[in-house]
């Protein structure tokens, strides 16, 4: 769904773009949060350190942008693709997951003619928030009724995923209501769009819901939707010390034994932490997962135009569309000019977007984790060093 330039008017377009950059501002404080291992503020902090969410979020956007060049029939002569929101917001979380969405689509825009770039914040809007405020919401909510388990998250994941998509259809229409440059009936947009997303929701719940289960059947500790399985609450037992009169300890049976009452008085010793996983054998899998997928899987995808693309030519909604601002780069389209061999230059197109996307992110989401929160306390040890000091003075 990479809308073109064209398609809506230019204050539409300029207004999608002010949303999308305050939905991207707004991500990068709350995924300092996020990538630092914690959750938002009415959630428990997660597990998962910064130094290994980064670049896992790095990946995340790599493989979006991979899965989204393997599109699959959905319909006599129309196509689908991933769209990824639903699922950058279930493993690394929904402020990174709008990041990991917007990397990609400036990527696709900037280098492979994909998306137009007057478009660029509808797209952000579309793809990246709708999909991931309604793919998380959906979410968190299932996962409250459902039993906690990692099956779970995996159904939640398919529910949350199929439903994300006909949502973003709905979103693109609201949007043609209000500035869409072709003269075409909006219950005929509404109908056209809806019907053919819902398909293609099909196949973005199965992807999702595959690469979820995948991860958290490993590493629930890396899928940020699944951190309360990685972390339960600690629960406390105590235990009756029998003495010599036959009663309890402390009870009318007996005294207890000094060294028994010096136990039971003394707080439990906390467990040591368990030392962190190494993320190294996961993240290689999922880079040469996402090279493959990128660089010979994307060879035998359909050709077939994509639902908003086929929509849009059967409807006349592209009858203003205007030619992309970076059609002349030399990955337009996904490959060289240049390479007559189809499989070679197609492959290596993606092989040089994964590389990109995987540099351009991993560098963003690890300068965000590097900035100290803005409603962080101004220094960790300063409690410390006052209520030190606070003592020392008594």
């Amino acid at each position: 769904m990479h809308v073109p330039d064209g398609f809506f008017d230019a204050p539409v377009s300029a207004a999608a773009g002010v949303a999308a950059a305050g939905a991207v501002a707004l991500s990068l404080r709350g995924a300092r949060r996020e990538l630092s291992g914690g959750g938002g503020a009415a959630e428990p902090s997660s597990a998962v350190g910064g130094e290994r969410t980064a670049p896992l979020a790095g990946l995340v956007a790599a493989f979006i942008f991979a899965v989204q060049m393997l599109n699959f029939p959905v319909a006599a002569g129309t196509s689908g693709h991933l769209l990824g929101g639903a699922l950058a917001a279930i493993l690394v979380g929904p402020f990174t997951g709008v990041l990991c969405v917007s990397v990609v689509l400036l990527m696709q825009g900037l280098l492979f003619a994909d998306g137009g770039l007057t478009a660029l914040g509808v797209n952000i809007v579309l793809m990246g928030v709708v999909t991931v405020v309604v793919a998380y919401g959906l979410l968190r909510g299932l996962l409250r009724v459902l039993p906690r388990s990692r099956g779970s998250v995996t159904a939640a994941s398919f529910v949350a995923a199929l439903v994300s998509v006909p949502a973003s259809a709905i979103a693109f229409t609201g949007l043609y209501a209000l500035g869409g440059t072709a003269d075409v009936s909006l219950g005929k947009v509404f109908a056209a769009m809806a019907s053919v997303h819902v398909l293609i929701g099909i196949g973005e719940a199965v992807i999702t819901a595959a690469t979820v289960g995948a991860v958290i059947s490993v590493r629930p500790d890396l899928v940020h939707g699944a951190r309360e399985l990685a972390s339960g609450p600690l629960k406390l037992r105590t235990v009756e010390v029998a003495t010599p009169g036959g009663g309890a300890a402390g009870t009318a049976g007996g005294p207890a034994p000094a060294a028994a009452t010096a136990e039971s008085a003394a707080p439990a010793a906390a467990p040591a932490p368990a030392a962190p996983r190494s993320n190294r054998r996961m993240w290689l899998g999922g880079l040469l997962a996402t090279v493959l997928c990128a660089g010979v899987v994307s060879f035998y995808a359909s050709a077939s135009p994509d639902g908003l693309e086929k929509v849009a030519a059967d409807n006349g909604i592209d009858e203003k569309a205007r030619d992309h601002d970076a059609a002349g780069s030399p990955l337009a389209d996904y490959g060289f000019a240049d390479i007559a061999d189809a499989r070679l230059s197609g492959g290596l197109a993606g092989t040089i977007g994964v590389g990109v996307t995987l540099a351009v992110g991993s560098g963003v989401f690890v300068a965000v984790r590097r900035r100290q929160p803005e409603d962080a306390p101004s220094g960790a040890d300063t409690g410390g060093t006052t209520a030190g000091t606070a003592r020392t003075g008594t």
